[in-house]
């Protein structure tokens, strides 16, 4: 599995223009899944996303986690992740998870950082989404299970 980890101040999803997930100050994760993903490996991204300290404390050091500030998190699977570009032009979706195995574990990913106390939105998986947000700072970090 791969997380795309952005600190936001607020982060939005439509579907036809329509909101499907908003949050204010918190975290805006793309995530992607690959054939080989476990359970385990949504385990391992959710502890480590719900427990990464990228927000600042009273000293301006990032010491605060998602959790500690009571902010929110806002999930959209991003199977693109996956894609190849090493060769040609178009990119090469193979390593992406086909959607009946993806989604159940997109799910899990989503209910396993719910467990932890967090309020978690979500894009609509496998359709069209409009995907905006005020990251701030900029912070952005990619994080991978394997």
């Amino acid at each position: 599995m791969r997380v795309v980890v952005q600190r936001c101040k607020r982060g939005e999803v439509t579907v036809d223009n329509r909101t499907v997930g908003r949050i204010e100050e918190g975290l805006m994760l793309l995530v992607g899944i690959t054939h080989e993903d476990t359970e385990q490996d949504a385990k391992y991204l959710a502890d480590k996303v719900a427990g990464l300290r990228i927000f600042e404390d009273e000293t301006g050091k990032m010491n605060l986690s998602v959790i500690d500030t009571g902010g929110a998190i806002l999930s959209v699977s991003q199977f693109t992740l996956y894609g190849d570009c090493r060769k040609g032009k178009r990119p090469n979706f193979m390593s992406a998870a086909r959607p009946e195995q993806a989604e159940p574990l997109y799910n899990h990913f989503n209910a396993l950082l719910r467990e932890q106390g967090l309020q978690v939105e979500t894009g609509a998986f496998g359709e069209m989404m409009d995907v905006s947000l005020t990251n701030w700072g900029p912070v952005t970090l990619m994080i991978d299970s394997k």
